[in-house]
C-alpha cells in the first residue's frame, strides 16, 4: 500500500494492478444530527447529512464507520445510511479509514409531515 505524498502515479498503479489493496472505495452519506463537533470540524447544529469517502473491505463496514466516526467527531447517525462504490481521491492504506468529511445541514421542518 501506498500512503506516500510524493506517489502521483497511485491511481494507475491500482487500476493496473501494480497496487494491490484488499479494500474498495465508497462514498457514504448519512442522514442525522450535528451536535458539538470535534476541533477541526465545523456545522451548524441540528439535522444534516454527512457525506466521507472510505477505504472498506465492504458496504456493510463503511456504514459502520460512519456511524462510529460520526459518534467520535460530534455526529448522530438518525437516519438513512447510503454507501455508493466510487472512484478515490485518496490512496489506499493499511488500515481501512474515512477521509473528506463534510456536512450538508438542511430544515429539519421540510421533513415532517403536518
Amino acid at each position: 500500500m501506498t500512503n506516500e505524498p510524493n506517489d502521483k502515479d497511485w491511481k494507475l498503479r491500482l487500476r493496473f494492478g501494480q497496487l494491490k489493496t484488499p479494500f474498495s472505495h465508497f462514498t457514504v452519506v448519512a442522514d442525522g444530527v450535528v451536535g458539538e463537533l470535534a476541533d477541526g470540524f465545523t456545522a451548524p447544529t441540528g439535522p444534516a447529512w454527512m457525506a466521507m469517502k472510505a477505504w472498506a473491505l465492504s458496504p456493510e463496514q463503511a456504514e459502520y464507520m460512519v456511524r462510529k466516526i460520526g459518534e467520535e467527531i460530534g455526529f448522530r447517525v438518525t437516519g438513512k445510511v447510503h454507501v455508493y462504490k466510487t472512484e478515490p481521491n485518496s490512496p489506499p492504506t493499511n488500515n481501512p479509514r474515512g477521509y473528506d468529511i463534510n456536512f450538508t445541514h438542511y430544515d429539519g421542518k421540510a421533513h415532517t409531515q403536518q
